[in-house]
């Protein structure tokens, strides 16, 4: 996220924003919402805890919004997609997206994952209204790629599942990934064999043929 430099008062506030966010997915991601404390929280962050409840209004508050924020993470590359885009572009950018920023950012990946699992206490509103009204215009999108042409005429919906679940899984049982590979942890050429074998697969079982773009 970027950084208002024009407005110092701004900056300064996105910076402890940041900073607070950072440590919270930290202490949610290792206790837990029931295990977590706002001065755990604050201790990490190196700030007074009146300081965290100003800036983020309650602890419920400050861990929706670390989900919200993995989310957004998330789905960012399918926001700027239209009728004439590519789906093998796409698709292949959603999934190296998703697979990157499930590694950089391991703690809110298993934090949201640990939310689901919970059955999404805190997310029920979020996941029924926000984030069911983005798939759907996601899906309204690849439905006419279909008519296009462009690709076979699978529901968008499980299309998008799939790519969630299939990435989330190199980071969430990343022991068992790495147990059976016998190696400590993935590594840039590994996770670079991952998307290109989910690729393959995903825009085959799509009947997408892949551009020239998709060769490296």
């Amino acid at each position: 996220m970027s950084v208002d430099t024009a407005n110092p008062e701004n900056a300064s506030r996105e910076r402890i924003e940041q900073t607070i966010l950072s440590a919270a997915e930290q202490v949610f991601s290792q206790h837990g919402y029931r295990g977590a404390s706002l001065q755990a929280i604050a201790d990490l962050a190196g700030l007074p805890k009146a300081n965290v409840l100003y800036y983020m209004g309650s602890k419920q508050a400050l861990y929706v919004r670390l989900l919200n924020r993995m989310m957004t993470r998330w789905n960012a590359v399918l926001e700027d997609i239209h009728e004439d885009s590519d789906p093998a572009q796409v698709l292949r950018d959603f999934i190296r997206t998703k697979m990157a920023l499930g590694q950089r950012y391991p703690e809110g990946s298993k934090l949201f994952a640990a939310e689901i699992l919970a059955g999404a206490p805190f997310l029920k509103e979020y996941l029924s209204g926000e984030l069911k009204a983005w798939v759907a215009s996601r899906a309204a999108i690849m439905r006419a790629w279909s008519r296009q042409g462009k690709m076979d005429d699978v529901d968008p919906r499980w299309l998008i599942f799939l790519i969630w679940s299939a990435t989330q899984h190199y980071t969430e049982y990343s022991a068992q990934v790495s147990g059976i590979l016998g190696e400590e942890s993935l590594g840039e050429a590994d996770l670079l064999s991952i998307c290109q074998f989910l690729e393959h697969v995903i825009l085959k079982g799509c009947g997408i043929a892949p551009s020239d773009a998709l060769t490296q």
